[in-house]
């Protein structure tokens, strides 16, 4: 096996590196909100004030994108991914305090710092492969791009799972132990086996350089904002509220729930190349059009019929989820893969990182949304606030270039 590794090409070889250490970090990240979840639910907190614990992780996360991309093309992607998983050792080690510590504040500073480890890791896991895959070769940067983001979230649903079993096996401080020493021996791997100077320009980039000048960029940026708000306003904190108090459902069936719909949602990511690219043979912005209207038919589908009283408000929940949930994760694989397209080759994790600084502000945006709407509103309040957000990524991808990028 290691014979054959060796015997890989060097790009396939650092590309496999990226890969293994984007899915060690994912999936303590997603056993870290489990933790963290499970271990508040048990003090008493209710399910909105829990969300309001990682409103930091998602702040971090618009800081860390913004600097992180500067960062990786002033002295590489090799190190900012280092740093990342160093930070997110350091954050759960934090953890290993006496459980009497685990206070909010304490808590949220964690998530703040996992946070930036998240997104240093994920912007130079995105960025490197811009670096990494030859010219003219969109279709494997769309399916390298396309495998990359659907396993993550594979992982992460995976890490939900992996955290309460450790949880329940070798409790708090236990389960926290395993993550650490995991995530530190591959973190010494990474140092010692990723490339130098991965995605370092040759000229050192000035701050004011984050802002992206490239009008693909800024569109595609401002589309992927509104995209992930219109998930969140209502899968992040209504729905899960709404599972529980409304439809009775037991907290491990919601968890079990949400984490099976990730891990689904992240196999359709990884397939996105074989679902979109059909006749056409071109994935571009009249691609990213069509799949956007589709997911704002979906959306919409689902708010109307839950006013409906002749439809079973739990069927309209759990397969409206599932139809979203396919259609979302391809629009998001599609918006993954335009951006690493869309980015110049030199410094090009200047634009993703800017890129992905919108995303963490939609992710933002629509977590507070979502526990603030729910609370004075409603779950359905929820559902038109996301077919709004949908509306307007279908209005700023029609001007997204199209047959720029052929997939042959």
């Amino acid at each position: 096996m290691l014979a054959y590794v060796r015997g890989l090409p060097v790009t396939v070889r650092q590309y496999l590196l990226i890969t293994g250490n984007y899915w060690c970090f994912t999936l303590t990240d997603g056993a870290l909100r489990m933790l963290v979840v499970l271990h508040f639910y048990q003090l008493g907190y209710d399910a909105l004030s829990i969300a309001m614990l990682f409103v930091f992780y998602e702040l971090f996360g618009v800081i860390t994108n913004l600097m992180g991309g500067w960062l990786g093309a002033r002295i590489g992607l090799n190190r900012t991914m280092n740093i990342g998983l160093g930070l997110q050792v350091v954050a759960l080690s934090m953890l290993l305090v006496p459980l009497d510590w685990l206070i909010v504040p304490w808590v949220m500073a964690v998530q703040a710092l996992s946070g930036v480890a998240k997104d240093l890791n994920k912007m130079s896991a995105k960025s490197a492969i811009k670096t990494l895959v030859p010219k003219n070769s969109s279709g494997a940067l769309y399916q390298w791009v396309a495998w990359l983001t659907g396993s993550k979230n594979t992982l992460k649903g995976v890490g939900f799972f992996l955290g309460g079993l450790l949880l329940s096996i070798l409790g708090f401080t236990g389960a926290v132990i395993v993550m650490v020493v995991t995530l530190a021996f591959i973190w010494a791997l990474s140092i010692r086996l990723l490339k130098e100077e991965l995605g370092k320009t040759k000229t050192k980039p000035k701050f004011n350089d984050v802002f992206s000048t490239s009008h693909s960029v800024n569109l595609l940026s401002v589309a992927r904002l509104c995209l992930f708000a219109s998930r969140d306003v209502w899968f992040v904190v209504a729905l899960p509220v709404f599972l529980s108090s409304q439809l009775g459902w037991a907290q491990v069936d919601v968890g079990t729930f949400l984490a099976v719909w990730v891990i689904v949602y992240g196999i359709v990511q990884s397939q996105a190349p074989k679902i979109t690219q059909g006749k056409r043979k071109v994935t571009d912005g009249l691609t990213a059009l069509l799949w956007a209207l589709l997911l704002v038919i979906i959306m919409a589908f689902i708010a109307i019929s839950m006013a409906l009283p002749a439809l079973p408000t739990e069927w309209v929940i759990v397969s409206g989820l599932v139809v979203f949930g396919i259609a979302f994760a391809v629009n998001s694989s599609l918006h993954s893969y335009l951006i690493v397209s869309y980015a110049k080759e030199e410094g090009a994790s200047l634009d993703i990182g800017f890129y992905y600084m919108a995303n963490a502000v939609g992710r933002l945006v629509g977590t507070v949304l979502s526990g603030w709407l729910y609370q004075i509103s409603g779950l359905q309040a929820c559902l038109y606030m996301a077919v709004f957000f949908l509306v307007l990524t279908v209005i700023l991808s029609l001007f997204l270039p199209r047959a720029t990028h052929s997939s042959t």
